[in-house]
């Protein structure tokens, strides 16, 4: 049986108002950031602050999702668009699509969850549609505000890429970057974590151990704890899995091993 989030620790739900404030604001830094190496014509470091931005936006936005970040309502619905902005992406898609995820997989009513199901070519292919797909999907099932929000995320990239090409090259480098970026979710985010899944909650996903790629990734290849227990923030995973640790160990489950 899978152990009881309260057994394992009331604790891993903690989220304080720094590290909120922390997982909030990263992305705008990460931002800042490529806004200073772009304006300086640093254009080879704007690749490695951008793949900076996606983490933390995924984090972030995952965090927000799952409501374990301790948002209200209100300041939820903004988050979703303000961090889904940075991305040139659709939070309440995100938010929509996402949770299906979670409590249908796998099946056919999961957009999300497809490319678990196709090759890992299929998964590179699939990458272009991938949002756009999922925001059809959300859209078609929303209602009133929920539209409003997403008619406006989907506004954001025509708006970014039209600015950029009208009035600085450097925002028409950085949305081509965002755009074109998401295309490998299908592969990392679904298809890697997914493939050969099994019938049960513990071999449906995968799950990393390691020091710098967990780190590096800020602590989102513990695939597996998440799906057990999606209400523990992202900065609470890696302590959750070392708790679990003994009780995967005893049901077979083997962590793939990275540096």
């Amino acid at each position: 049986m899978i152990p009881k989030l309260a057994d394992l620790g009331p604790d891993l739900l903690v989220t304080t108002r720094r590290r909120r404030a922390l997982t909030l604001s990263l992305p705008y830094a990460g931002v800042a950031l490529f806004a200073l190496a772009a304006a300086a014509g640093w254009w080879w470091l704007t690749p490695p602050i951008a793949f900076g931005i996606f983490v933390a936006v995924v984090t972030a936005t995952h965090d927000v999702v799952h409501r374990s970040l301790g948002l209200g309502r209100a300041a939820t619905e903004w988050a979703l668009f303000l961090l889904g902005a940075v991305l040139l992406e659709s939070g309440h898609a995100y938010r929509a699509t996402h949770l299906q995820h979670h409590r249908t997989f796998p099946s056919e009513d999961d957009p999300e969850g497809r490319p678990a199901d196709l090759s890992a070519l299929g998964a590179v292919l699939y990458g272009p549609v991938f949002l756009v797909r999922l925001w059809w999907w959300a859209y078609r099932r929303a209602a009133g505000r929920q539209r409003v929000w997403l008619l406006a995320e989907a506004a954001v990239p025509v708006l970014a890429v039209g600015a950029g090409a009208l009035w600085w090259r450097g925002l028409l480098v950085y949305a081509v970057m965002m755009i074109v970026g998401s295309w490998v979710y299908p592969l990392l985010t679904v298809h890697l974590p997914h493939r050969d899944y099994g019938d049960t909650p513990l071999t449906q996903t995968r799950t990393l151990r390691g020091r710098v790629v967990p780190a590096v990734f800020l602590e989102l290849t513990y695939h597996l704890e998440h799906h057990l227990y999606p209400q523990v923030p992202s900065h609470n995973l890696a302590r959750l899995a070392r708790r679990l640790d003994p009780f995967l160990a005893e049901a077979g489950v083997r962590p793939w091993k990275v540096i």
